[in-house]
């Protein structure tokens, strides 16, 4: 089998999971094939944590799950330095905490304070973690999800602009529609009745070298210097609103981070790659610009007012900026 063809098989298996949220499925593969990490945003009960274990279930991955509180400690995160006897005599041995794992679910990320956030941040942008002075390295398979509630704020801590660029998408998922839940009933009356989803999956499980090789060919994708051009003068567009005049010039306060062309290169080419095609098209850039912009810009206070959210100056981006031919 293809790599390919294990990719589609994976977001097959995904899909008949988490019914009803496709383009998240699409977003989440996308970002494992672009070695990003995802911060998920959505209400309670839409499925975030289910399609995080879907992801992990359907891998020969290990997972490992984080539940962010206020009272949290950087040490139960990464691990710390534990005494043990070897011989009769003290030694310490470093003991890994749940951060070393391929799948990381951090639930409710933003009850995390400041210090296991920054504890986090190193582990995402580095791939690593340094405890005691020594750093150990996070597996070669190593991917964040953290989700997160946009309304209940009581005892929270906003994540600072610096950790938020450090995700490559922010996927925001919304309610299913009417046929899709009801697909839903019926799946978790068959889970209820059957027992729990995945059972004896064990056997079709994907393995890490497929992610691997698919990842190889992704990094062959041809990206023309047009396109290049394409992804510079977005990113740039929201540095310089003034350009395009009203009313991007009093939406944008500040602009995408250089990572933001990065995360769009990345994606494009992922999202390419995953219509099995050898070259990015403009609308494989523009597929992927809402989920991997849309945290990187801080609106002003014009957008608040006029009710204005980052995904509608997206696609007054999207509408401005010339689109190479």
């Amino acid at each position: 089998m293809s790599a390919h063809e294990s990719m589609v098989r994976l977001q097959s298996r995904m899909e008949a999971s988490v019914i009803g949220q496709r383009e998240v499925i699409r977003q989440m593969i996308i970002g494992l094939l672009a070695n990003g990490h995802l911060l998920l945003e959505s209400l309670p009960g839409l499925a975030k944590t289910r399609a995080v274990k879907a992801l992990a279930s359907s891998i020969d991955a290990t997972m490992r799950r984080i539940q962010f509180t206020p009272d949290l400690l950087p040490s139960d995160i990464t691990g710390s330095e534990v005494l043990f006897q070897d011989g009769g005599k003290n030694v310490f041995r470093f003991q890994e905490g749940p951060l070393f794992g391929n799948v990381i679910l951090g639930d409710e990320i933003n009850r995390a304070p400041a210090k296991v956030q920054a504890a986090l941040l190193e582990a995402m942008e580095e791939r690593q973690v340094t405890v005691g002075g020594t750093t150990h390295r996070m597996p070669d398979l190593f991917m964040v999800l953290a989700t997160q509630n946009p309304i209940e704020q009581e005892g929270t801590y906003p994540l600072p602009e610096a950790q938020l660029d450090r995700f490559l998408m922010k996927v925001l998922v919304d309610y299913p529609d009417a046929e899709s839940e009801r697909g839903i009933l019926a799946l978790v009356r068959g889970e209820d009745t059957e027992g729990s989803p995945g059972k004896g999956a064990e056997a079709a499980k994907l393995p890490q070298e497929a992610v691997f090789a698919a990842r190889k060919e992704i990094g062959a994708i041809k990206v023309s210097p047009a396109i290049d051009g394409y992804i510079v003068d977005l990113v740039n567009a929201t540095r310089h609103p003034d350009k395009y005049g009203a009313p991007l010039s009093k939406w944008i306060q500040i602009g995408s981070s250089p990572r933001g062309g990065i995360g769009l290169d990345r994606a494009s080419r992922a999202h390419a790659w995953l219509d099995d095609r050898g070259f990015v098209t403009p609308d494989d850039v523009r597929a992927v610009a809402r989920p991997v912009l849309r945290h990187r810009l801080i609106l002003a206070y014009d957008a608040a007012a006029d009710g204005v959210r980052a995904d509608q100056v997206i696609d007054k981006l999207l509408e401005v900026v010339a689109v190479p031919a």
